[in-house]
């Protein structure tokens, strides 16, 4: 089980590769593989062709994913690693495990 706990729409910055120090949010997660794609971040040139989406074809812009190592999630500014933090919350007589993201510089819950 991956260790993932980034999301979609996360606001992330770089601290790996071409790209170090930029900071974008998170457009999609790729579980699987460990990679997000992040909004104006690791930028490639791709040659399309002609189809009935891009009638006149060409070079396109477009991002590529990057591994989720190289990432950190921002918290008031500031880059920050993610924990989880599990508690029991008991309703109608039956407990029931929530898990929240915590701020590891902070302690603060995220979500």
């Amino acid at each position: 089980m991956s260790k993932l706990r980034l999301k979609t729409g996360d606001k992330v910055k770089v601290i790996a590769g071409k790209d170090k120090g930029k900071e974008g949010k998170i457009i999609s997660v790729d579980r699987k593989n460990d990679r997000v794609l992040i909004e104006g971040v690791n930028m490639i040139t791709k040659h399309a062709k002609p189809s009935a989406s891009n009638q006149q074809g060409g070079i396109v812009h477009q991002e590529a994913p990057i591994h989720a190592s190289n990432v950190m999630y921002i918290h008031k500014g500031q880059p920050t690693r993610l924990g989880m933090k599990v508690e029991e919350e008991e309703k109608d007589g039956r407990t029931k495990k929530v898990r929240y993201r915590v701020a590891k510089s902070t302690g603060e819950v995220i979500d």
